[in-house]
Protein backbone atom coordinates (compact mmCIF):
# COMPACT_ATOMS: atom_id res chain seq x y z
CA UNK A 1 0.00 0.00 0.00
CA UNK A 2 2.89 2.26 -0.92
CA UNK A 3 3.56 4.20 -4.22
CA UNK A 4 7.29 4.54 -5.16
CA UNK A 5 9.22 6.12 -2.70
CA UNK A 6 10.56 9.14 -5.05
CA UNK A 7 6.76 10.18 -5.16
CA UNK A 8 5.66 10.95 -1.68
CA UNK A 9 8.19 13.91 -2.09
CA UNK A 10 5.00 14.99 -4.84
CA UNK A 11 2.69 13.49 -2.41
CA UNK A 12 3.58 15.35 0.57
CA UNK A 13 4.31 18.72 -1.26
CA UNK A 14 0.79 18.62 -2.65
CA UNK A 15 -1.08 17.47 0.76
CA UNK A 16 1.09 21.00 2.19
CA UNK A 17 -0.01 23.21 -0.70
CA UNK A 18 -3.87 21.50 -0.56
CA UNK A 19 -4.05 22.16 3.61
CA UNK A 20 -2.67 25.44 2.65
CA UNK A 21 -4.88 26.63 0.04
CA UNK A 22 -8.38 25.39 1.05
CA UNK A 23 -8.11 24.26 4.70
CA UNK A 24 -10.23 21.75 6.09
CA UNK A 25 -12.18 19.14 3.69
CA UNK A 26 -16.10 19.56 4.30
CA UNK A 27 -17.21 17.15 6.71
CA UNK A 28 -19.11 15.06 4.16
CA UNK A 29 -15.70 13.92 2.76
CA UNK A 30 -13.41 14.48 5.42
CA UNK A 31 -12.23 10.62 6.55
CA UNK A 32 -11.79 11.80 10.16
CA UNK A 33 -15.10 12.54 10.81
CA UNK A 34 -15.80 9.10 9.46
CA UNK A 35 -13.15 7.59 11.88
CA UNK A 36 -15.01 9.55 14.63
CA UNK A 37 -18.41 8.17 13.41
CA UNK A 38 -16.72 4.25 13.78
CA UNK A 39 -15.75 5.04 17.11
CA UNK A 40 -19.06 6.28 18.58
CA UNK A 41 -20.56 3.17 16.93
CA UNK A 42 -18.33 1.03 18.94
CA UNK A 43 -18.74 3.08 22.10
CA UNK A 44 -22.33 2.73 21.93
CA UNK A 45 -22.32 -1.16 21.06
CA UNK A 46 -19.36 -2.58 23.35
CA UNK A 47 -19.25 0.27 26.36
CA UNK A 48 -21.91 -0.57 28.26
CA UNK A 49 -22.30 0.17 32.10
CA UNK A 50 -23.41 -3.53 32.86
CA UNK A 51 -19.75 -4.25 31.53
CA UNK A 52 -16.70 -5.59 33.57
CA UNK A 53 -13.23 -3.64 33.89
CA UNK A 54 -11.73 -6.11 32.11
CA UNK A 55 -14.39 -6.56 29.52
CA UNK A 56 -14.63 -3.00 29.13
CA UNK A 57 -10.51 -2.85 28.47
CA UNK A 58 -10.91 -5.49 26.25
CA UNK A 59 -13.59 -3.94 23.83
CA UNK A 60 -11.94 -0.81 23.53
CA UNK A 61 -8.78 -2.24 22.57
CA UNK A 62 -10.85 -4.22 20.08
CA UNK A 63 -12.80 -1.18 18.65
CA UNK A 64 -9.37 0.70 17.85
CA UNK A 65 -7.96 -2.53 16.69
CA UNK A 66 -10.82 -3.23 14.28
CA UNK A 67 -11.15 0.23 13.13
CA UNK A 68 -7.24 0.49 12.16
CA UNK A 69 -7.55 -2.79 9.71
CA UNK A 70 -10.64 -1.66 8.52
CA UNK A 71 -9.18 1.56 7.42
CA UNK A 72 -5.95 -0.17 5.92
CA UNK A 73 -7.96 -2.89 4.15
CA UNK A 74 -10.26 0.06 2.74
CA UNK A 75 -7.04 1.94 1.64
CA UNK A 76 -5.36 -1.05 -0.17
CA UNK A 77 -8.39 -2.17 -1.92
CA UNK A 78 -8.73 1.37 -3.33
CA UNK A 79 -4.52 1.08 -3.85
CA UNK A 80 -6.00 -2.22 -6.01
CA UNK A 81 -8.70 -0.52 -7.84
CA UNK A 82 -6.05 2.37 -9.42
CA UNK A 83 -2.61 0.62 -8.73
CA UNK A 84 -2.29 0.66 -12.66
CA UNK A 85 -3.07 4.78 -13.01
CA UNK A 86 0.05 6.67 -11.53
CA UNK A 87 -1.93 10.31 -11.03
CA UNK A 88 -4.85 8.58 -9.25
CA UNK A 89 -2.73 6.70 -7.29
CA UNK A 90 -0.55 10.36 -6.31
CA UNK A 91 -4.22 11.93 -5.77
CA UNK A 92 -5.43 9.63 -3.88
CA UNK A 93 -2.89 9.73 -1.31
CA UNK A 94 -2.50 13.33 -1.35
CA UNK A 95 -6.56 13.50 -0.49
CA UNK A 96 -5.84 11.12 2.24
CA UNK A 97 -2.74 12.59 3.39
CA UNK A 98 -4.14 15.91 3.79
CA UNK A 99 -7.02 14.84 6.04
CA UNK A 100 -4.25 13.14 8.15
CA UNK A 101 -3.01 16.78 9.48
CA UNK A 102 -4.23 20.15 9.42
CA UNK A 103 -2.50 23.68 9.77
CA UNK A 104 -4.35 26.10 8.49
CA UNK A 105 -7.15 24.67 10.21
CA UNK A 106 -5.55 24.73 13.25
CA UNK A 107 -4.28 28.71 12.59
CA UNK A 108 -8.18 29.85 11.68
CA UNK A 109 -9.31 28.03 14.87
CA UNK A 110 -6.65 29.51 17.13
CA UNK A 111 -6.92 33.26 15.37
CA UNK A 112 -10.83 33.40 16.43
CA UNK A 113 -9.21 33.74 19.74
CA UNK A 114 -7.70 36.98 18.94
CA UNK A 115 -10.76 38.89 20.33
CA UNK A 116 -11.53 40.93 23.72
CA UNK A 117 -14.93 40.44 23.44
CA UNK A 118 -15.33 37.59 26.41
CA UNK A 119 -18.72 36.07 25.06
CA UNK A 120 -17.33 35.47 21.63
CA UNK A 121 -14.14 34.33 22.82
CA UNK A 122 -15.35 32.22 25.72
CA UNK A 123 -17.39 30.41 23.13
CA UNK A 124 -14.33 29.78 20.32
CA UNK A 125 -12.07 28.79 23.19
CA UNK A 126 -15.06 26.17 24.18
CA UNK A 127 -14.68 24.77 20.46
CA UNK A 128 -10.86 23.84 20.78
CA UNK A 129 -10.37 22.54 23.83
CA UNK A 130 -12.24 19.88 26.18
CA UNK A 131 -11.56 21.65 29.40
CA UNK A 132 -15.21 23.79 30.86
CA UNK A 133 -14.65 27.30 30.09
CA UNK A 134 -17.98 28.41 31.80
CA UNK A 135 -16.06 30.26 34.62
CA UNK A 136 -12.51 31.05 32.78
CA UNK A 137 -11.71 34.65 32.89
CA UNK A 138 -9.89 36.19 29.53
CA UNK A 139 -6.35 35.61 30.77
CA UNK A 140 -7.67 31.64 31.66
CA UNK A 141 -9.30 31.63 28.46
CA UNK A 142 -6.33 32.83 26.28
CA UNK A 143 -4.06 31.04 28.31
CA UNK A 144 -6.56 27.92 26.85
CA UNK A 145 -6.11 28.72 23.51
CA UNK A 146 -2.34 28.69 22.83
CA UNK A 147 -1.84 25.70 25.19
CA UNK A 148 -4.21 23.98 22.95
CA UNK A 149 -2.13 25.49 19.88
CA UNK A 150 1.28 24.16 21.31
CA UNK A 151 -0.18 20.93 21.81
CA UNK A 152 -1.55 20.25 18.58
CA UNK A 153 1.53 21.59 16.94
CA UNK A 154 2.42 18.44 17.29
CA UNK A 155 -0.94 16.29 17.38
CA UNK A 156 -2.17 17.82 14.47
CA UNK A 157 0.95 18.42 12.20
CA UNK A 158 4.22 16.79 13.45
CA UNK A 159 2.97 13.29 14.69
CA UNK A 160 0.89 12.66 11.67
CA UNK A 161 4.04 14.16 9.05
CA UNK A 162 6.24 12.37 10.69
CA UNK A 163 4.84 9.27 10.76
CA UNK A 164 4.27 9.81 6.83
CA UNK A 165 7.53 10.19 6.60
CA UNK A 166 8.40 6.87 8.51
CA UNK A 167 5.89 4.33 7.46
CA UNK A 168 4.45 6.40 4.20
CA UNK A 169 0.47 6.21 4.71
CA UNK A 170 -0.10 3.67 6.80
CA UNK A 171 1.83 5.11 9.26
CA UNK A 172 -0.15 8.65 8.85
CA UNK A 173 -3.42 7.07 9.20
CA UNK A 174 -2.86 4.86 12.21
CA UNK A 175 -1.57 8.05 14.01
CA UNK A 176 -4.79 9.46 13.11
CA UNK A 177 -7.01 6.94 14.38
CA UNK A 178 -5.13 6.52 17.56
CA UNK A 179 -5.04 10.33 17.97
CA UNK A 180 -8.85 10.49 17.15
CA UNK A 181 -9.83 7.64 19.32
CA UNK A 182 -7.80 9.55 22.51
CA UNK A 183 -9.53 12.41 21.90
CA UNK A 184 -12.78 10.83 21.92
CA UNK A 185 -12.09 8.12 24.66
CA UNK A 186 -9.35 9.00 26.73
CA UNK A 187 -10.35 10.15 29.16
CA UNK A 188 -10.30 9.40 33.38
CA UNK A 189 -14.25 9.16 34.44
CA UNK A 190 -16.57 6.50 35.09
CA UNK A 191 -17.47 6.14 31.33
CA UNK A 192 -13.99 5.99 29.82
CA UNK A 193 -11.72 5.31 32.48
CA UNK A 194 -11.02 1.35 31.26
CA UNK A 195 -12.66 1.54 27.67
CA UNK A 196 -10.73 4.23 26.86
CA UNK A 197 -7.32 3.18 28.63
CA UNK A 198 -6.07 1.35 25.74
CA UNK A 199 -6.47 4.11 23.16
CA UNK A 200 -5.21 6.60 25.72
CA UNK A 201 -2.12 4.61 25.90
CA UNK A 202 -1.65 4.05 22.80
CA UNK A 203 -1.76 7.40 22.16
CA UNK A 204 1.00 8.34 24.81
CA UNK A 205 3.30 5.76 23.01
CA UNK A 206 2.93 7.41 19.28
CA UNK A 207 3.32 10.97 20.46
CA UNK A 208 6.76 10.24 22.90
CA UNK A 209 8.76 11.09 19.47
CA UNK A 210 6.47 13.88 18.20
CA UNK A 211 6.09 15.97 21.21
CA UNK A 212 9.77 15.77 21.76
CA UNK A 213 10.38 16.41 18.43
CA UNK A 214 7.74 19.59 18.17
CA UNK A 215 9.77 21.31 21.51
CA UNK A 216 12.89 20.98 20.16
CA UNK A 217 11.62 22.87 17.08
CA UNK A 218 10.03 25.83 19.18
CA UNK A 219 13.10 25.78 21.19
CA UNK A 220 14.88 26.86 18.36
CA UNK A 221 13.48 30.74 18.85
CA UNK A 222 14.69 30.89 22.10
CA UNK A 223 16.74 28.09 23.59
CA UNK A 224 17.39 29.09 27.15
CA UNK A 225 14.09 30.46 27.86
CA UNK A 226 12.58 27.20 26.30
CA UNK A 227 14.47 24.74 27.78
CA UNK A 228 14.05 26.66 31.18
CA UNK A 229 10.62 25.58 31.10
CA UNK A 230 10.53 22.38 29.51
CA UNK A 231 13.08 21.43 32.15
CA UNK A 232 10.73 22.31 34.85
CA UNK A 233 6.90 21.52 32.81
CA UNK A 234 7.77 18.74 30.41
CA UNK A 235 6.98 15.99 32.46
CA UNK A 236 3.52 16.93 33.68
CA UNK A 237 1.82 15.24 31.09
CA UNK A 238 3.98 12.72 29.84
CA UNK A 239 3.82 14.21 26.09
CA UNK A 240 1.47 17.22 25.55
CA UNK A 241 3.26 19.45 28.31
CA UNK A 242 7.04 19.71 26.54
CA UNK A 243 5.85 21.20 23.56
CA UNK A 244 3.25 23.48 25.70
CA UNK A 245 6.25 24.36 27.87
CA UNK A 246 8.39 25.50 25.37
CA UNK A 247 6.13 27.79 23.64
CA UNK A 248 5.44 29.27 26.94
CA UNK A 249 9.17 29.41 27.69
CA UNK A 250 9.24 31.17 24.09
CA UNK A 251 6.56 33.87 24.71
CA UNK A 252 7.69 34.15 27.90
CA UNK A 253 4.15 33.42 29.55
CA UNK A 254 2.83 31.61 32.19
CA UNK A 255 0.05 28.79 31.74
CA UNK A 256 -2.62 27.50 33.80
CA UNK A 257 -4.98 25.15 33.80
CA UNK A 258 -6.90 25.36 37.37
CA UNK A 259 -6.34 22.19 39.52
CA UNK A 260 -4.17 20.75 37.04
CA UNK A 261 -0.73 22.83 36.31
CA UNK A 262 0.20 25.84 36.92
CA UNK A 263 3.85 27.61 34.70
CA UNK A 264 5.23 30.61 35.67
CA UNK A 265 5.27 34.12 34.68
CA UNK A 266 1.81 36.37 33.68
CA UNK A 267 -1.02 34.59 32.28
CA UNK A 268 -1.55 35.44 28.67
CA UNK A 269 -3.87 38.61 26.72
CA UNK A 270 -4.97 38.99 23.54
CA UNK A 271 -1.21 40.05 22.17
CA UNK A 272 0.17 37.13 23.62
CA UNK A 273 -2.23 34.99 21.02
CA UNK A 274 -1.27 36.72 18.60
CA UNK A 275 2.52 36.48 18.77
CA UNK A 276 1.36 32.65 19.24
CA UNK A 277 0.03 32.48 15.97
CA UNK A 278 3.23 33.85 14.76
CA UNK A 279 5.91 31.58 16.69
CA UNK A 280 3.21 29.21 15.17
CA UNK A 281 4.06 30.11 11.79
CA UNK A 282 7.76 30.05 11.83
CA UNK A 283 7.51 26.87 14.00
CA UNK A 284 5.64 25.00 11.31
CA UNK A 285 7.97 26.58 8.71
CA UNK A 286 10.61 25.41 10.62
CA UNK A 287 9.33 21.50 11.02
CA UNK A 288 8.16 21.06 7.16
CA UNK A 289 11.81 21.89 5.89
CA UNK A 290 12.92 19.08 8.66
CA UNK A 291 10.58 16.68 7.35
CA UNK A 292 11.46 17.18 3.74
CA UNK A 293 14.63 16.42 4.70
CA UNK A 294 13.88 13.67 6.74
CA UNK A 295 12.13 12.23 3.82
CA UNK A 296 14.68 12.72 1.20
CA UNK A 297 17.25 10.70 3.77
CA UNK A 298 14.65 8.10 4.15
CA UNK A 299 13.65 7.42 0.75
CA UNK A 300 17.99 8.01 -0.30
CA UNK A 301 18.06 4.54 2.73
CA UNK A 302 15.87 3.03 0.93
CA UNK A 303 16.48 2.85 -2.88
Amino acid sequence: MQIPTFDRIIVLAFALLVDLIFGEYPSLIHPVVYMGFVGKFFDKKFNQRSKSKVMKFALGSLAEIIEIFSWLLVTLFIYRLIKFNWILKCLFEVFLLKAMFSIRGLYEHVNKCCTEDENELRHTVSMIVSRDTSSLDKAHLYSAAIESLSENTSDSITGPLLYYVLFGLPGAMIYRIVNTYDALFGYRNERYEWFGKFPARFDDVLNLLPARLTAIVISFFDFSKSWEYIKKYGRIKINATYPMSAFAGVLNVGFEKIGYYKFDGKLPDVKDVKRALSLYIKVVSLMIILLFSLLLIVILLLN
